[in-house]
């Protein structure tokens, strides 16, 4: 963008947001709906196989006006064109950011320096696919000659988070007779934990990292070669290790086949990478053809997002309520409340993907901003957080907008679990946007003195997403889904959302100390008082 760019506190439409926000601040859900006994069907959205209602916010027609002017004046056309176009819209990097690629169609062209890079990208995904039909059908064997029936991928951030939340989410699709696991902390403990009941003989290591130099990552791929080594020989390697990565010297160092490394590319961040070859654990657990329908999934929820005008465009919507509530309302945090099981990491996997690309303090000029961005992701699924921390969301001081997944089928009917389940997700959307008033407690025969305690003050936002039934196809269709409103907001506020240098400092310390806390002889420390007492305190025990 261009330095002569206007302050985003200076445009007519954030103004005229701000003027509008002191007028409805203070309106509540309960009149908005008696306003408009509609408004329940006008602010709900059925699109690409999603229903969506939006309804239970905080906002009027005037709101959603004002900001979609604000959408006009951010330039959020223009840069939703300059991402597809593969214009290097990472200015701090200078690189072009192109998640949207890896799931483009084979006859689609996507240039970037002067490159269709599609082409590139399904080459990787049709050699992952028959590296994955060759590990699930028998073909591929281990050392001893022993079929692999144990999956590790061993990787971090984006190389792990994606990965596992996948798989957890797809489940259901899985092979069922083939154990995946994840490493990523580089405590010992989890490298130990997950190796701890498997056969070294039937086991496959995918090392995920692009660089293969990542400290966490390479601590853990060296101790997993230490463990195959010490049972089968150094000849296992070939046959038990498989690299995700695009330093073919490393992986040829670390004893992989390059016949077996994976790439991808510097256009593909981390946190946007799971549909990539950083999703090969993935393939393997699912299948190529189930891989492929998540790719499809994308590809729709990629498309609406390009076509669709923004009053009907669903991560644009989203992503507008979000600058709305963080930007003007001072909400920090966003709860994404699946209820599905199966989603029991999605929460997780939203953390990196919105707070490592938005939690940023400077435009892309460099300015000091001024307005809030970025918010705290949480979440947990329903019913399961209902017994812990939705006290506070109905009842605590704090506004909490709250993102609520359900699904209409379930993966698996027992009984009347999946309408229980549902009727609890209905009930809190409703509990939250109009509680319980004074005179509706005192009705039910509540005492006095206990009246204020069991008031519900209500008028907390929701969005609702519905869908039929959670499939890959339907997951890439969701992940897609924030990853654009994670665009939008970015956009709106003017900042890069796709470089990450706030990880870089606390890593580039941990390589100095670590000398310091390993030396045999007590070191010369030049920190801080605190973390020099820190160092001493750990290395007298």
């Amino acid at each position: 963008m261009s330095s002569a760019i206007t302050p985003l506190t200076q445009l007519p439409a954030w103004q005229a947001l701000e003027a509008h926000y002191q007028k409805i601040k203070s309106v509540h859900l309960r009149q908005l709906f008696a306003d408009d006994p509609q408004r329940g069907r006008r602010f709900s959205i059925e699109d690409v196989g999603f229903y969506f209602d939006y309804s239970k916010n905080r906002i009027t027609e005037e709101t959603i006006r004002l900001l979609l002017n604000l959408a006009d004046e951010s330039g959020l056309r223009e840069r939703i064109d300059a991402m597809f176009r593969g214009d290097k819209i990472n200015t701090t990097e200078n690189r072009a950011v192109l998640h949207v690629a890896l799931r483009a169609p084979r006859d689609q062209s996507i240039i970037v320096d002067g490159t269709n890079v599609v082409p590139q990208v399904h080459d990787v995904l049709d050699r992952m696919a028959g590296f994955a039909d060759r590990v699930r059908s028998g073909q591929w064997l281990g050392q001893t000659g022993k079929r692999i029936r144990n999956v590790i991928n061993i990787g971090i951030g984006g190389s792990d988070l994606g990965p596992v939340m996948a798989y957890e989410a797809l489940r259901h699709f899985s092979r069922r007779d083939m154990t995946f696991r994840f490493v990523s902390n580089v405590d010992g403990t989890d490298f130990a934990e997950a190796t701890n009941d498997l056969n070294a003989e039937e086991t496959l290591f995918v090392i995920s990292s692009k660089t293969f130099t990542t400290l966490e990552t390479m601590t853990n791929a060296h101790t997993a070669r230490r463990w195959a080594v010490q049972a089968l020989g150094e000849k296992a390697i070939a046959r038990h290790f498989v690299a995700v990565s695009t330093n073919s010297d490393e992986v040829a160092k670390f004893g992989i086949d390059t016949a077996n490394m994976f790439g991808f590319w510097d256009w593909v961040g981390g946190r946007y990478s799971m549909d990539s070859a950083i999703g090969l654990s993935t393939m393997l657990a699912i299948g190529p053809e189930y891989f492929s329908s998540m790719l499809s999934g994308f590809q729709a929820m990629d498309e609406h997002f390009q076509t669709a005008p923004f009053q009907r465009n669903l991560p644009v919507l989203m992503g507008l309520l979000s600058v709305w509530y963080s930007s003007f309302f001072g909400a920090q945090t966003v709860a994404i409340l699946p209820y599905d099981q199966y989603l029991k990491r999605f929460p997780a996997y939203l953390q990196q993907l919105a707070m490592e690309s938005n939690g940023k303090h400077v435009t892309l000029n460099g300015q000091s901003i001024s307005y809030q961005t970025g918010p705290i992701f949480w979440g947990e699924p329903g019913t399961n957080g209902q017994h812990s921390f939705y006290q506070l969301i109905h009842q605590g001081t704090m506004l909490i907008p709250c993102d609520f997944i359900g699904f209409c089928q379930t993966a698996n009917p027992l009984g009347s679990h999946h309408d229980i389940l549902m009727a609890n997700l209905f009930s809190q959307t409703e509990a939250l946007a109009f509680g319980k008033t004074a005179d509706e407690v005192r009705s039910e025969g509540t005492p006095d003195r206990l009246v204020a305690h069991r008031v519900f003050e209500g008028n907390r936002p929701t969005n609702t997403i519905l869908t039929e039934r959670l499939t890959p196809e339907t997951l890439g269709k969701l992940v897609a889904l924030y990853e654009h409103s994670v665009f939008t907001q970015g956009a709106i506020w003017q900042i890069d959302s796709f470089d990450q240098w706030g990880v870089e400092l606390g890593k580039q310390l941990a390589m100095k100390i670590l000398p310091e806390v390993k030396l045999a002889e007590d070191p010369e420390l030049r920190h801080d008082s605190s973390t020099n007492a820190l160092i001493r305190h750990y290395r007298k025990r």
